[in-house]
């Protein structure tokens, strides 16, 4: 939890919800008070769930479209990896998974990238890293579409 103790500038409240999504304030301290933004694991956690509340539909979908297959996904939030993290001076990380509505065994991974906006941590991009793909020997896999070389994506397909 954020606190002014140890993070200054920022305190959190919980706003009493009981969804599945950890669900914050983050208030923002003065601008005289708060010199520099600094962001941590628990800052990146917190933007990505105020984006889901902010994203997933009444039903608890959310909406993507797949640019390579070309089709409209409904899917579900599952969870956000460990580790979150910065790339680059002022761009921020996360991965997480979300399962096909009504199908628990096809999981997509999708990415996350995040920056700074008047003083909160803003999606900006997001991305189908691996989709799920079945196999005779496995079952159902996360297939990549790409990885990261030094903080870039490389495409694994063309």
């Amino acid at each position: 939890m954020l606190d002014a103790q140890s993070h200054p500038g920022y305190y959190t409240t919980n706003n009493g919800s009981d969804d599945n999504l950890p669900v914050r304030t983050v208030v923002q301290a003065s601008e005289e008070q708060s010199s520099q933004t600094t962001f941590y694991a628990e800052d990146i956690k917190e933007a990505m769930s105020r984006h889901l509340v902010e994203t997933v539909n009444q039903e608890g979908i959310f909406d993507i479209y797949d640019e390579i297959t070309e089709e409209d996904l409904e899917l579900v939030f599952l969870q956000i990896h460990d580790p979150v993290r910065q790339i680059g001076e002022d761009v921020y990380f996360a991965c997480t998974d979300f399962k096909v509505k009504n199908n628990e065994e096809k999981v997509y991974d999708i990415d996350f990238w995040l920056r700074e906006e008047n003083g909160y941590l803003k999606v900006f991009q997001t991305k189908i890293h691996k989709e799920p793909r079945n196999s005779l020997i496995y079952g159902w896999y996360k297939h990549p579409r790409y990885t990261f070389v030094n903080d870039e994506i490389e495409y694994l397909y063309d």
